[in-house]
């Protein structure tokens, strides 16, 4: 039988068929596209032409097309359905294409080429896209260990090879973990203060669980925040809260020495490589370009959060003693009482947007918010293979033009396999695809709340922002507009790639946005203006506390790659000694380190600090969507093609300056929180 991740595809857009992809195809898949691949490089490296652009560059970029077509189908499914055969694969898979990558890298006679015509730059008149993806050709190399002897780069294939095991290892450990509590509840009282939605499906769970007739709690979002914040029954409240943080720690599953031997492997190779640390090696290529001058924004942004999270923390105490605590507040008790402080201030609570944020609403109202921006045309479409029932294919076209820009797939609720959180992928980029310039193949991924019984699901605010954030990344590739695919979309600098998303978020918050979809599912009633209004008046409702958080774990993320990890054996007490300034408790349960996946099973190590990064970009540039119109066109036309259209083929940098006409204010950030203070500019 011909193999379906390495023959073309009859689905619409040529996006993968699901129904004909089984497990037993992608090792000998890989297996037969890297040979495939080598074949390439061969001509590539033999050619007896003179190396130019576009027989060693451009032809290198195409030269393992149905290598990435396979891994991409691979990783996505690893992440959204999971499972041990899958976990196993990964574990066969990640050390033969960690080799066949090293093998290119290490290839002399190859570098040879790729040097002779990057040392000739100057004089080639190449354009913008075409020089950056000169450079990062090169960088790759000389990053992958092109130019060290031969001793050097059989190390590097060995950590390579080891990185490729380990990191699925992190990720499937967190989820095993997390999936193997569930908290039974079998006596009414116990759901205390638990809003009907919760209620109903903690019902729902237990019944797919094999508990008819009682109640579920799991590790899930859409499960766990919910009983954080609303439980009266503190005692179980602490029981939940002290699992969700003691992920892969100190059980079956536990992470700690996954943990060490990553920031080991980094550590050496980043020292292989000639820098003095993984973040030294990380930050080169991103924004920041160094470790001091992250750690300084990290102190800058602690020293305004610092203070309003202790105002925040103390208005917490002083209100749960008036309402009845006779303790002080533990870890598991903040939540549950800054919902009550909240409800008491603004008059209202996460729970009241619910019935205004059906599901199927919110879809049709984020795209036609999408569609006011940029003139775009969402259509589902059936006709498409999709990985699980739950899982919605669409079509984006130009409204203004009918251009067919892309297939979205969605795929929004929690089941067991799936990695928690929520993110964007892609299982193709735009860009030349055998030759021909191909539109992308993305999906966004979340765990929201699911519908339970008769009553479909319905979202939080939080819930509907996650939405923006991942549609902002998803835009980002929808609507690239480039050349070469590794420029493509989200393929930009590391703390330059939320910037899209984030943006996105603020208008979640806006009057002219939740119009358009946030009706009450059983009356059709709109939002009331007053529950918009308060929402906004709540906005930096805690802003120091969280602010303050998101600050604690870029450096933790941080210190786990700029320390010398051959001095760490304990990573709790680790965590605990960088952690000691940023928080308001002992740790009282595992450390985070254990189920960080940003940093060990993501992209974001020596990264983490990118969030803050572009909320000071996204922060500047909605001031001139604020200033000129939500929806003005000749803005948001701007921000299409100055950043998103452009990828990663120009500099962030550049790219921003085009867009705002100037870099983005430093303080811009702290000045929409409230937090602008003169000691902290």
């Amino acid at each position: 039988m011909t193999n379906p991740l390495l023959s073309p595809s009859s689905m619409p857009n040529g996006a993968p068929d699901f129904s004909k992809i089984k497990n037993d195809h992608f090792m000998p898949a890989i297996e037969q596209a890297i040979t495939m691949a080598r074949e390439e490089i061969s001509k590539i490296r033999d050619n007896p032409a003179a190396p130019d652009f576009a027989n060693t560059i451009e032809a290198l970029e195409n030269a393992s097309e149905w290598l990435g077509n396979a891994t991409s189908v691979f990783y996505n499914l690893l992440s959204t359905t999971g499972g041990d055969d899958m976990h196993a694969l990964a574990e066969q898979i990640g050390p033969v294409t960690s080799n066949f990558s090293n093998d290119v890298t290490h290839d002399a006679a190859l570098f040879a080429r790729v040097k002779d015509i990057y040392d000739r730059r100057d004089d080639l008149k190449l354009d913008a896209e075409q020089t950056m993806l000169l450079e990062e050709t090169y960088r790759g190399f000389v990053r992958g260990g092109a130019m060290l002897d031969d001793g050097k780069k059989q190390r590097l294939r060995e950590i390579s090879e080891r990185m490729s095991v380990l990191s699925p290892t992190y990720m499937n450990n967190s989820k095993k973990s997390a999936e193997a509590f569930e908290m039974v509840i079998d006596q009414e009282q116990d759901l205390s203060g638990l809003p009907e939605s919760a209620v109903a499906a903690a019902a729902e769970t237990a019944k797919e669980r094999g508990h008819e007739g009682k109640w579920v709690v799991t590790l899930d979002m859409p499960s766990y925040m919910p009983f954080i914040q609303y439980a009266d029954h503190r005692d179980l409240r602490e029981k939940v809260w002290r699992a969700y943080n003691s992920q892969a720690f100190g059980d079956d599953y536990d992470n700690c020495e996954t943990v060490l031997e990553i920031v080991r492997l980094r550590h050496e190779r980043a020292n292989i490589l000639g820098y003095d640390t993984h973040a030294h090696y990380v930050l080169e290529r991103r924004m920041a370009e160094k470790p001091e001058t992250v750690q300084a924004f990290l102190d800058k942004l602690a020293r305004a959060y610092k203070p309003a999270a202790e105002k925040d923390f103390s208005d917490l105490q002083s209100f749960a003693k008036e309402h009845g605590a006779t303790t002080d507040l533990k870890p598991w008790d903040v939540a549950y009482y800054a919902e009550k402080r909240r409800k008491a201030l603004f008059d209202f609570s996460e729970e009241d947007f619910r019935p205004y944020f059906q599901l199927d609403k919110v879809i049709d109202g984020i795209f036609e918010h999408f569609t006011r921006l940029f003139s775009l045309e969402f259509r589902i479409n059936d006709s498409y293979s999709v990985w699980h029932k739950d899982v919605k294919s669409y079509d984006v076209f130009d409204r203004t033009d009918g251009r067919f820009l892309g297939t979205l797939f969605a795929d929004f609720f929690p089941r067991k396999g799936k990695r928690s959180g929520a993110w964007k992928s892609s299982f193709r980029d735009q860009g030349l695809f055998f030759g021909k310039t191909e539109r992308p193949v993305i999906t966004i991924v979340c765990n929201f709340t699911k519908p339970a019984g008769d009553t479909p699901a319905l979202l939080t605010h939080y819930e509907v922002q996650t939405f923006l954030h991942e549609m902002g990344h998803a835009m980002h590739a929808m609507l690239s507009d480039v050349r070469y695919r590794s420029l493509a979309g989200t393929n930009v600098l590391w703390d330059f790639v939320e910037l899209p998303s984030q943006i996105q978020e603020n208008w979640g918050y806006t009057k002219e946005m939740l119009d358009i979809f946030a009706s009450h599912y059983k009356t059709g009633e709109k939002i009331p203006q007053a529950l918009i209004k308060k929402l906004n008046d709540a906005k930096n409702y805690m802003v120091g506390w969280g602010g303050l958080r998101q600050v604690g774990l870029g450096l933790l993320d941080m210190a786990w790659h700029t320390a010398d990890p051959a001095a760490v054996t304990d990573i709790a007490a680790f965590e605990d000694s960088i952690m000691k300034d940023v928080s308001f408790f002992p740790r009282m349960a595992g450390p985070m380190s254990t189920h960080f996946g940003h940093i060990f099973a993501g992209g974001y190590a020596a990264g983490y600090y990118s969030y803050k990064w572009a909320e000071v970009l996204d922060a500047d540039a909605f001031e001139m969507f604020l200033e000129n119109g939500l929806y003005d066109q000749s803005t948001a036309e701007k921000y299409k093609n100055d950043i998103l259209a452009r990828g990663g083929s120009e500099h962030p940098a550049a790219l921003y300056r085009r867009f705002r006409g100037r870099d983005a204010d430093p303080d811009a950030l702290l000045r929409r929180e409230g937090l602008l203070m003169d000691q902290a500019a």
